[in-house]
């Protein structure tokens, strides 16, 4: 909101006493402005668009980028997965295994580094070394750690202020851990866990942002047995593992949850299962269920829908489009979550024969059976993987990442003896491998551009390899999206056409972002390869899981 008018607003709303107003905008005006310089928050802000404002570099000028100055972190192991934040010229990022640094994003030297000093159970967890960021608020830099832990950093020093450990079951539990950034809610400090593959009950877990007192937690999975039939809600998984999003003026969180443990056996969690595979509404004080719509009931395909929500406006109504693994986007009304559309995102979909855009119901499910091997598409990291899509409100564009391979599934019993590790999964299969989808000579992969309320198709670009990388898109009319063997490109976001391409030297696996100093506009490209997806695609798509790996941020500019 335009400064000056909100001050006139809060202005005529004293001389009417009306604090409830004055309040929500205060709240908004804390959370949702910001320097057009800046990318405060995950996907810049809590809109999800990924879309920076900046338009000094744009489609006349994009081919004369050159590389400003590039920060290492020192580690390589599993990559880069992180979305920098950067707040008054000064970048906040996180490495491999926690290493957290606050870079000077003119001349990228060092202004502090931190890691924390890790329980040695990191080392037997599943899901290691990897963490895709951090959030900067009240002075504070926040990360959610490997070990379990939130922990806020002072934000001009890096020297620990508080600590609260948070997960306090990690052994019990496989290896639940915080891969992604905790995200703030005013005062609340918000994040979900792993755990969608493990033997455990989801949870999103909340703290006082500035004092680190747990606040509340929430269970993902509902306590009733028609849901959750036997025990099978103690190891039913439904985490939340990615970043949600706050909408300050209604004080609510919008976050997805992961798929149903064992993933692909359906004997014993007959039930709808919720809240796992789900897009949920939540109170940011109490965390308590506002709004909530199940997905996948009963998941048995590995379809998570903890990905981000896209909000925008259609016909002055406010919506968000959400697309989960299933190949299918799911387009709500954001103030209740009832559905406004569902429309296809994946070219090869066999595991339902459609969903009604009306009501989202699966029309013409198949079941996998327990000992019978079964084709399903897509496979196992969805349509696309965790990596994150942008949105242009220019040009009303969606811009996403997306693959079209399937996986083959002998759903079998989980082994009561396999389940002894931290790092043991309970998958529910045999045997499983990614494949092409079946009649084609091999897996494909794409750049889209679409209209998030319907799919309708603007363009889209053929991958060798799946981009596993975050997009990003901006003022100037460009899109910027990287690959697993390191080149980045600016594509013109009206059509497509790559009008500027470098090679960082290793893939890129995280979110590329843009901001300015001293009126001088960068664009920043985590580069590294890694993390376990490229295992799991190898042998749907040969050579990903060969790539080299590395782990820096490179910082670009016009000169």
């Amino acid at each position: 909101m335009n400064k000056n008018r909100q001050e006139s607003i809060i202005k005529w709303c004293k001389s009417l006493l009306c604090a409830p107003l004055i309040a929500s905008l205060c709240v908004s005006a804390s959370f949702a402005a910001d320097k057009d310089g800046d990318w405060p928050r995950y996907h810049r802000l809590d809109n999800g668009w990924r879309f920076s404002p900046l338009k000094e570099v744009n489609k006349s000028n994009v081919n004369k980028l050159k590389v400003a100055w590039i920060h290492q972190t020192g580690d390589i192991a599993n990559g880069m997965q992180a979305t920098p934040i950067v707040l008054d010229g000064v970048i906040y990022y996180v490495g491999p295994n926690n290493n957290v640094f606050a870079v000077n994003g003119k001349t990228g030297e060092t202004i502090w580094h931190y890691q924390p000093e890790l329980d040695p159970i990191v080392d037997e967890v599943f899901y290691t070394n990897a963490s895709r960021g951090v959030t900067v608020g009240h002075g504070m830099v926040y990360l959610g750690s490997l070990d379990g832990r939130f922990i806020a950093l002072d934000q001009k020093t890096g020297e620990v202020k508080w600590e609260n450990q948070i997960i306090t079951t990690q052994r019990e539990d496989f290896g639940i851990l915080f891969s992604s950034p905790p995200q703030l809610a005013g005062d609340i400090l918000y994040g979900g866990t792993t755990g969608g593959d493990q033997g455990q009950i989801g949870r999103i877990f909340a703290a006082n942002a500035k004092t680190g007192k747990t606040a509340w937690i929430f269970e993902t999975l509902v306590d009733e047995k028609k849901s959750w039939p036997g025990k099978s809600r103690e190891v039913g998984g439904g985490g939340a593992w990615l970043p949600g999003q706050y909408d300050a003026p209604t004080d609510t969180i919008y976050i997805g949850t992961s798929n149903a443990a064992p993933d692909f056996y359906a004997p014993g969690r007959e039930g709808d299962n919720k809240w796992s595979a789900s897009y949920l509404a939540l109170e940011g004080k109490t965390g308590k269920v506002k709004f909530a719509h199940q997905e996948i009931p009963n998941d048995l395909y590995d379809y998570d829908s903890a990905y981000e929500g896209i909000f925008f406006k259609h016909n002055g109504k406010e919506l968000i489009a959400h697309l989960n693994k299933s190949g299918f986007v799911f387009v709500y009304e954001k103030e209740n979550l009832k559905i406004h559309n569902v429309w296809k995102f994946s070219e090869h979909v066999n595991w339902v024969k459609t969903i009604d855009p009306k009501s989202g119901k699966l029309i013409g499910r198949v079941n996998p059976k327990a000992g019978e091997e079964i084709t399903i598409c897509p496979y196992l990291l969805g349509a696309r993987s965790w990596n994150h899509g942008a949105y242009n409100p220019g040009t009303g564009l969606w811009y996403s990442n997306a693959q079209e391979a399937c996986n083959t599934v002998t759903p079998a019993p989980t082994d009561p003896a396999s389940q002894t590790s931290p790092a043991a999964l309970a998958l529910g299969v045999s045997a499983i491998a990614a494949i092409a989808p079946p009649g084609t000579e091999k897996a494909t992969a794409r750049l889209d551009a679409r209209d998030p309320r319907t799919g309708e198709l603007k363009w889209s670009v053929p991958y060798e390899l799946p981009g596993y990388g975050s997009v990003m898109t901006t003022a100037g009319g460009l899109v910027f999206n990287g690959d697993p063997k390191g080149t980045v490109r600016a594509y013109d976001a009206d059509n497509g056409k790559v009008l500027w391409d470098f090679n960082t030297g290793s893939g890129i696996r995280a979110g590329i972002v843009s901001y300015a100093v001293n009126g001088k506009q960068y664009v920043l490209v985590p580069s590294g390869w890694g993390s376990l997806a490229p295992g799991f695609a190898a042998s749907a798509y040969p050579g990903i899981d060969k790539q080299p790996g590395g782990s820096s941020i490179i910082a670009f500019t016009v000169e």
